[in-house]
């Protein structure tokens, strides 16, 4: 699923998710627990303030974002 996502710049002057847009609900990132690059994208694992988890993917190339995970509060992994 393509995103809209509002960027902020990290630490190491890279794009990071901020905030991202579900139909017309903003959904804001409190944390980024974990990141981890691979050939064509970069991975964020947020949580975020619907108390939910999401893997989200950057493609840098096409500045393009896309949302590869969805865990629900609660839902076992």
């Amino acid at each position: 699923m393509l995103l809209r996502v509002d960027t902020v710049t990290g630490p190491l002057g890279l794009l990071e998710p901020a905030a991202f847009w579900l139909g017309t609900e903003r959904i804001t990132v409190l944390d980024i627990v974990d990141r981890w690059p691979a050939a064509d994208y970069t991975y964020f694992k947020v949580s975020t303030n619907d108390q939910a988890s999401y893997i989200l993917r950057h493609d840098s190339r096409q500045d393009c974002w896309e949302l590869t995970l969805f865990k629900s509060p609660g839902q076992a992994v």
